[in-house]
């Protein structure tokens, strides 16, 4: 399968979001939240300093975001503004969100924060080799999150509150270093790894199903489209953290359809 670039020249592009019928996706090094419109342009929705730089939506439709330098979750108000919402504490650099079908919003960084609706934080886990990208079922009752350095996905199950139990290994990705994800239908889950320059398709266990080949580091990955069977990758050349404004034009955003759908969030 060969992926088809519909946006280029970017900088570091990550969280791609299906909402509303259209993609969404992050630039860090401009400190942009992007969203794609049919005819192709690219409209800035939010601005905030990166990176990181990732977001989410709330159950009432209002960006989450989590920002660079913040020990707050952010919540984008009416005018433009982003306000505070949710204390996660100090610690480290906040990576990640995953809101899911209930409103319940998952932040990781120093540790998992279960963040409720009315902004309510508590932390669920810690102890994570880099976790970075989640992804939650549709039942709401099982959340994935990939642990880069540690070269495998972790999995919890969730409780009727929103609360985490029962860690463990869902599957090892040996030589991989998984960043963001998504998950089908058939229960497997897409990962993309920014090293290997691809991104990869596994069964809970580990199996590799597929994978998709790119000539850049493949960020992040989610399944939307009308039928949520168009994966859409951000993906830039990587240089190191110390040499971010190296990476700017070289971010994509591209696509490639696939047989099996989306389900669960993001």
């Amino acid at each position: 399968m060969t992926p088809k670039v519909l946006v280029d020249g970017r900088g570091l592009v990550e969280c791609p979001r299906w909402h509303d019928g259209r993609l969404w996706f992050a630039d860090w090094t401009a400190g942009e939240i992007l969203c794609l419109a049919e005819d192709g342009t690219v409209e800035v929705m939010g601005r905030a300093p990166g990176p990181p730089l990732s977001f989410d939506f709330a159950s009432d439709g209002a960006l989450l975001v989590l920002a660079s330098g913040e020990t707050r979750l952010l919540r984008q108000a009416a005018d433009g503004t982003l306000q505070p919402f949710a204390d996660l504490g100090e610690g480290g650099l906040w990576n990640e969100i995953v809101v899911d079908g209930r409103g319940i919003a998952y932040v990781n960084g120093p540790r998992l924060m279960r963040v409720a609706p009315d902004g309510r934080a508590e932390a669920q886990a810690e102890g994570f080799a880099f976790p970075n990208g989640m992804a939650v079922t549709t039942d709401n009752q099982t959340l994935i999150l990939a642990e880069s350095h540690a070269e495998r996905l972790t999995a919890f199950d969730i409780d009727a509150a929103g609360r985490l139990s029962r860690r463990r290994v869902w599957a090892e990705t040996p030589g991989d270093h998984p960043d963001g994800v998504c998950l089908d239908a058939a229960g497997a889950l897409w990962f993309a790894d920014v090293g290997g320059a691809h991104c990869r398709r596994v069964a809970e266990g580990g199996k590799v199903l597929d994978e998709i080949t790119l000539d850049r580091g493949a960020f992040a990955c989610v399944l939307g489209g009308p039928d949520r069977r168009t994966l859409y990758i951000t993906a830039a050349r990587w240089f190191g953290m110390d040499r971010m404004g190296e990476m700017a034009g070289t971010g994509q955003v591209l696509s490639v359809r696939v047989e099996t759908p989306g389900v669960g969030w993001p």
